[in-house]
């Protein structure tokens, strides 16, 4: 008996994991996805147009984000109706503050500035939004917000820095196709894309291991 008990606590908390690793990456994903978007339309020809489009990118993609963490923690209670809408409104305001803000002042120093300043405000988000995910009396650390939010923070960083790259790419030698021929060229933006979304993901990861222990 003691065998199958052990068996099957071993299954449900490999389910639990596998579970927890899937939310992360879709919070990831989607954290990226909209980020990426909006940050490849700020990179080109800004219009009205475009930056009402980026701005409903990132809305919805903060809203889309908190589902998937409302569906893996239960016992979610803040966030709905307006309060949502209006974290998430907040959120796409900080992202353009950001990239503003270190466009402006143009330097290394405006960009760690700015970063560190998305990164306090992606924390009080995290803050706010773990907050309806359990009671305030299981809340032993409250300042474990921070790192989710300056991991992201410090993505965006190198998102912008990357974005900043010019006059290199890594190119493949040429790829024989038939009759033709295919160059695979990988510029510095797409790597900081990458790097954004790995980070992304590795944050919610955080944020849902340990709302879920809590």
């Amino acid at each position: 008996m003691s065998v199958f008990r052990r068996s099957g606590v071993f299954g449900r908390t490999t389910r639990r994991r596998v579970f927890d690793a899937a939310a992360a990456v879709s919070a990831g994903a989607v954290e990226a996805v909209s980020v990426g978007l909006w940050f490849a339309l700020a990179a080109g020809s800004r219009t009205t147009a475009t930056a009402l489009v980026g701005a409903a990118v990132l809305v919805c993609g903060t809203l889309v984000r908190t589902r998937i963490v409302a569906a893996a923690v239960d016992g979610w209670r803040v966030g709905r109706g307006p309060r949502r809408v209006g974290l998430a409104l907040a959120v796409a305001a900080g992202w353009i503050c950001w990239l503003l803000a270190a466009e402006n002042v143009g330097s290394s120093a405006g960009a760690i500035v700015s970063t560190a300043l998305l990164g306090a405000g992606l924390s009080v988000q995290f803050a706010l939004e773990d907050a309806g995910c359990r009671p305030r009396s299981a809340d032993a650390d409250r300042l474990a917000s921070i790192v989710p939010g300056f991991l992201l923070a410090l993505g965006a960083g190198g998102l912008l820095r990357a974005s900043w790259a010019s006059g290199w790419a890594i190119v493949s030698p040429p790829l024989p196709l038939g009759a033709t021929t295919a160059v695979v060229r990988i510029e510095p933006l797409q790597l900081g894309l990458l790097g954004f979304a790995a980070v992304a993901v590795a944050a919610h990861h955080r944020r849902l291991r340990r709302l879920l222990a809590s």
